[in-house]
Order: structure tokens, then sequence, then C-alpha cells
């Protein structure tokens, strides 16, 4: 009964937190764009709401949708990960990886 109460009670307190959290980054993303970017580059001012919009769209491509590390490669071998890695050298043009001599 105890734990139900205090469920109660955190739950309005997590919420109202993250909506915080929330406005709080919008207004910083905001306020940072429209002090740097038209005076450098020309361009236009944004709204709190383009802020909270940027902000969601650089998770997306950046920041993914949760978890840790390299997601792809969690559940691998140490072979298939090498594998892996030798795989994104080759299409980035980096070239062979360091462990592999040159005669290979």
């Amino acid at each position: 009964m105890r734990r139900r109460w205090r469920l109660i009670f955190l739950a309005p307190l997590a919420v109202g937190g993250l909506l915080l959290f929330i406005a709080l980054g919008g207004e910083v993303v905001r306020q940072l764009w429209n002090w740097l970017l038209p005076p450098i580059f020309g361009w236009r001012e944004i709204t709190f709401w383009q802020a909270l919009g940027m902000l969601a769209l650089c998770r997306i491509l950046f920041g993914g949708f949760g978890g840790r590390g390299m997601s792809r490669t969690k559940h691998m071998t140490i072979e298939e990960r090498e594998r892996f890695r030798q795989r994104i050298r080759e299409r980035c043009g980096l070239g062979p990886s360091t462990s592999e001599s040159p005669g290979q």
C-alpha cells in the first residue's frame, strides 16, 4: 500500500520533470540559434517549436532511440565484430585494419 502512494506521488513529479527538461532544452536551443546563427550566417530566427523539432531531429539522427554504445555489435562474437569493423573501414576508404599485416 505504501508503495502505491509513493508511486502516485512520484509519477506526476517525474512527468513534470520530463516536461521541464524538454522545455528547457527547447529554449536553450532556440536561444543559442537566435544568438549565433542570424548574425553569423544571416539565417532566420527560429521559434520555440522549431527548436524542439530540431532537438528531436538531432536525437533521431545522432542519438538513436535509446541504448548505449554500438548496439549493432552488442551480440556479436569478437571475430564478427572485427569483420564488421573491417567492412566499415573499407566502405569509408580507411584501408586495412592496423591488426592486419600488409601481405594480407
